[in-house]
């Protein structure tokens, strides 16, 4: 029989302690004296490490306020906790039912910016291994809590963490969902720019990682384009002085199931201005978001299909630019891949321009990581059917070796990550911590 660390004692202080981190709000702000990312995510960096200091773990803040670190345990391996203490601005505070930033329980919840993502996670782990010691639970390995500042945004705290810090040996991140997620496609964004155009000028612009579901054409021959629309059978309003193509937004790791209202802008604008070689391209490339008519089929048997989203659509008189967005299955060489897709795009006198890239991570289902973390969360919870996933999604897991993303949020939690009133039940939570210490006493204490 397993034994429950996780006594209510443990969970009141988790919840006093999220107050305080929830308190802090740690969105991406201007930077300032050992503050990259502004005064917030530095404030809840300090905060956090506080909170550690009083569990009695030793901990470390980098002298340049990129991300700081808790260490308990002693061994000649590091168990890494990879988690991050910024979050998204919680927009107009007066659509919340309570202040985002005071840690409001009712109803059984926790209510508050930061409650799923991440503090909330990273509180219920820090408690987990609290309850191990509390228990008189001696570890083998080093336990290493690792605070990132910059998840939301360009994740610089972490790249400058794997500058100046020695790497663990395995890990997890509390970021996502459980049973855990072993697989994360490579992401890679750039941009395709061509030549400019004394026809027209337009600034249709979406999100990188998100497919367009609504794109504005107000440039000239209106009527000729709305009428490619039609023959297309494409969705869209025609208004005074514009046009409304409508599409379905999804992330852009499903794009697929996405219907991508620039690509359809494009496709009609292919017809109405021949000349002009983006538009072309768009032509091409059609309506697949895997990019077989690019790229033909990219796949592996471990993460499926390249997904490619497209989400911009700029032009003036000096150049044409579209942004990218490739999720990347695990086993394709990313270098050939790019090579590829440069070749591919010189047909449209377009140029590959690159902007971000992060690399994926693969850990196979047979590894004794993945083994323990499954069996734990199947014992803890008795859900048996639940298998481990694949993602197009990225989390700081990718970012370590020997690293899986690990909860907290369990099959059956509502996703409030981003959301107004943003929420986590404490029993979830409650849940999540036993599963956080049976894993860690699996792994670090046996």
């Amino acid at each position: 029989m397993m034994e429950n660390f996780i006594t209510d004692r443990i969970q009141s202080q988790a919840i006093s302690d999220l107050k305080k981190v929830i308190a802090v709000p740690s969105y991406l702000s201007e930077a300032s004296d050992k503050a990259p990312f502004g005064p917030g995510p530095k404030k809840a960096l300090e905060t956090i490490l506080s909170i550690a200091d009083d569990m009695g773990f030793k901990t470390f803040e980098d002298p340049d306020g990129y991300y700081g670190y808790a260490d308990v345990g002693q061994g000649d391996k590091t168990f890494g906790l990879v988690c991050h203490l910024d979050e998204v601005p919680a927009g107009n505070v007066d659509d919340w039912d309570s202040d985002p930033y005071h840690l409001e329980e009712r109803d059984g919840k926790l209510f508050g910016r930061g409650t799923q993502d991440d503090k909330g996670p990273t509180i219920a782990a820090m408690y987990a291994v609290k309850a191990l010691l509390d228990a008189g639970q001696k570890f083998t390995y080093q336990i290493r809590f690792i605070f990132g500042t910059d998840e939301e945004t360009l994740w610089r705290c972490l790249a400058e963490y794997n500058k100046k810090e020695r790497p663990i040996d395995l890990g997890i991140a509390p970021d996502a969902e459980f049973p855990l997620i072993y697989a994360e496609k490579g992401l890679q964004q750039a941009y395709l720019v061509g030549p400019g155009s004394d026809e027209l000028q337009m600034n249709v612009v979406d999100s990188f990682n998100a497919v367009p579901g609504q794109s504005i054409y107000r440039g000239p021959k209106q009527n000729e384009v709305l009428k490619s629309l039609e023959e297309h059978q494409f969705d869209a309003d025609q208004e005074v002085d514009q046009i409304i193509v409508k599409g379905r937004s999804v992330h852009a790791m499903n794009a697929p199931e996405g219907i991508n209202s620039t690509v359809r802008l494009g496709i009609a604008l292919a017809d109405v201005f021949p000349k002009i070689e983006a538009f072309q391209f768009l032509k091409a490339f059609g309506e697949d978001a895997n990019g077989t008519n690019l790229l033909g089929d990219v796949s592996d048997d471990v993460s499926g299909r390249l997904t490619f989203n497209i989400s911009s659509l700029q032009i003036d008189s000096k150049q044409s630019r579209l942004q990218i967005d490739l999720r990347i299955p695990v086993k394709i060489d990313h270098d050939q891949l790019i090579k590829q897709l440069k070749e591919a795009v010189q047909k449209f006198t377009l140029t590959y321009q690159d902007f971000d890239y992060l690399a994926p991570l693969y850990v196979p289902t047979d590894s004794k990581l993945v083994e323990t973390l499954l069996s734990t969360y199947r014992d803890v919870t008795g859900d048996l059917k639940s298998q481990p996933t694949i993602s197009g999604g990225a989390t700081f897991a990718r970012t370590m070796p020997n690293t899986v993303a690990f909860g907290a949020m369990l099959p059956t939690t509502p996703d409030f990550m981003h959301q107004v009133n943003e929420r986590w039940s404490i029993q979830d939570m409650n849940t999540a911590m036993k599963i956080y210490a049976e894993a860690i006493y699996r792994l670090c204490v046996k």
